[in-house]
């Protein structure tokens, strides 16, 4: 069996003198001293080599001995408005009267990625003690299939349950990428976590600030995520004509230029960005499908469209309920943005705090991917080079 499935379960009392959510941040050396029974939820995002990163959990563990536990590697964090690497930054939850239950799967094989969302969200909706109100999941970046990772997810859920998270990351080196669920981190895991009761609040915003460059082409040859041909020519020799000098540099340059793709008949598109490419048969392998008789077009990044789709991302977050009600918000910003903005990546957090206000806790990292509907009221999916947003509030 190619899934392996694990569960954790934490169910916190109604504290009656807490009006709302408590979030507390920290690193690595700010823990507390003696540990914290009341905490619910600990998320652990981390840029730090993977023996450090272990080790870093089981500090956490020991401050924190009746938490769930979640978390993953990372291509950089955030922390406020600050954005860091190689840097460990946790951010633990306790909850009014809200519950979490926590599972996992182990994907040996790549091809099994939609049955392991589909696994995931049936073990979440079976725990019913109250209703299951937001799916948040984490999943490694470089062994899992994104894009069925998350159909798998939809699919198994009613439409009103809402699914965010993101691809884990290696500081842009595309080698081995891991994920935390109460445990040592591992490489080839999904965490998935439910948030249940009628007293939280959930909402999200996911944008993009690309520009679209060059002729658009039909994908003639693909086979899930790995692309051969554009137009009936190879699609690694069409990318480095359009890298130029920067074609060297691949796969990380292809970060820069990534890939927009869409159905015949419809304005909506999705954004592709490059995991790997194979010299041999001249295929690129990206992050989320790339389906073939879809059209492809080739992106460059717009600096201010970057930093204002981020604050559109906010905007669209807290679109359900007001700013100032918002207590928590999770940040998933793809590393191509960070690579681009580099010494002005901050920019693109600050515009995020500038629409959520002072009083929210922000936390997340820098991914692989993407997972959040485009809008509102759209279906869930995979996105690459986008900045997404998940807000929490208690009532």
């Amino acid at each position: 069996m190619a899934i392996h499935l694990f569960y954790t379960y934490h169910l916190k009392a109604v504290f009656k003198d807490r009006r709302n959510m408590n979030v507390q941040q920290y690193s690595i050396n700010t823990l507390p001293l003696e540990p914290t029974q009341e905490t619910d939820l600990v998320f652990i995002f981390s840029g730090e080599h993977r023996d450090e990163f272990a080790a870093n959990y089981e500090r956490a563990r020991t401050a924190f001995p009746c938490a769930t536990i979640v978390g993953c590697s990372t291509a950089g964090e955030i922390e406020d408005t600050r954005v860091t690497s190689n840097h460990c930054v946790i951010t633990a939850v306790t909850f009014k009267n809200t519950s979490t239950f926590s599972v996992c799967a182990e994907v040996t094989d790549i091809a099994h990625s939609k049955r392991a969302g589909a696994q995931l969200a049936q073990k979440l909706l079976a725990h019913r003690n109250t209703p299951l109100k937001h799916i948040f999941v984490l999943s490694d970046g470089l062994n899992v299939n994104g894009s069925e990772l998350v159909t798998g997810l939809v699919e198994s859920v009613p439409s009103y349950i809402s699914v965010t998270g993101g691809l884990a990351g290696d500081n842009g080196d595309f080698t081995f990428t891991q994920t935390i669920a109460n445990g040592a981190p591992k490489t080839g895991q999904v965490v998935a976590v439910g948030f249940y009761g009628d007293g939280i609040h959930v909402g999200h915003g996911c944008m993009g600030g690309w520009d679209p460059f060059g002729t658009e082409r039909l994908i003639t040859r693909s086979q899930a995520n790995v692309l051969y041909e554009l137009d009936g020519k190879p699609a690694l020799q069409l990318y480095k004509q359009h890298l130029g000098e920067h074609a060297q540099s691949l796969p990380s340059a292809g970060l820069l230029f990534p890939l927009t793709i869409r159905e015949e008949g419809s304005n909506t598109t999705l954004v592709r960005t490059i995991l790997g490419v194979d010299e041999k048969d001249q295929s690129v392998t990206f992050a989320g499908n790339v389906p073939t008789g879809q059209y492809a077009r080739f992106m460059k990044a717009n600096f201010s469209r970057l930093v204002s789709g981020a604050e559109n991302a906010a905007n669209e977050s807290v679109k359900h309920f007001n700013s100032d009600e918002a207590e928590l918000a999770v940040l998933v910003s793809c590393v191509g943005r960070k690579m681009i903005l580099k010494q002005r990546t901050e920019e693109e957090v600050e515009a995020v705090r500038s629409v959520l206000g002072p009083q929210v806790a922000v936390t997340g990292f820098y991914s692989y991917g993407e997972i959040s509907p485009h809008t509102p009221t759209a279906k869930c999916e995979l996105h690459n080079q986008t900045m997404t947003i998940t807000t929490f509030w208690e009532e």
